[in-house]
């Protein structure tokens, strides 16, 4: 979508919404599709689960230290936890 695309959609008394066919294939989303919702100062954002990961995955990297491996030191306080027991 090269501008942003608004349209006006109603909630049903189920509660639910239909998203667009052309706003859903923008989305990359299909039938059965996972989207991950959030507010955001009161804006619902709704993104492909895909696009949601790899945010998050930037996000992590950005205050992980390079070389660091979280799942190494994981492994390691779990080792240290048994142990201690």
């Amino acid at each position: 979508m090269d501008d942003i695309a608004q349209i006006s959609l109603t909630v049903a008394p189920s509660g639910r919404v239909v998203i667009p066919a052309s706003m859903r294939e923008e989305l990359g989303c299909e039938k059965g599709g996972k989207l991950i919702a959030r507010l955001e100062d009161g804006v619902l954002i709704l993104e492909p689960f895909q696009v949601a990961l790899r945010r998050l995955q930037a996000f992590v990297r950005k205050h992980v230290p390079e070389g660091v491996s979280l799942a190494d030191e994981l492994v390691a306080e779990r080792h240290a936890a048994a142990e201690y027991e």
